[in-house]
């Protein structure tokens, strides 16, 4: 599974999360392109990334920084 992710640095949280099959993977990269470009042309300066990961329980674990604040990551 693969995992689009719009992150906002500055408060700590994922403002999307868009799921995509493996059979999706070109509209995935093509999602995050368009993701990219719109967000450069607004301005706004988010974290994008696609991951992939077995499923949401994996990537929460795997990717921890994006789904806890910093006391739950130092815990």
């Amino acid at each position: 599974m693969l995992f689009l992710i719009e992150y906002d640095r500055a408060k700590g949280k994922v403002v999307e999360l868009s799921r995509f099959s493996e059979s999706e993977r070109q509209a995935a990269n093509s999602a995050r392109l368009n993701l990219e470009l719109e967000l450069n042309r607004r301005g706004v300066e988010h974290e994008v990334v696609l991951l992939e990961a077995e499923d949401e329980a994996a990537l929460r674990r795997t990717h921890r920084r994006y789904f806890e604040d910093l006391l739950e990551l130092a815990s």
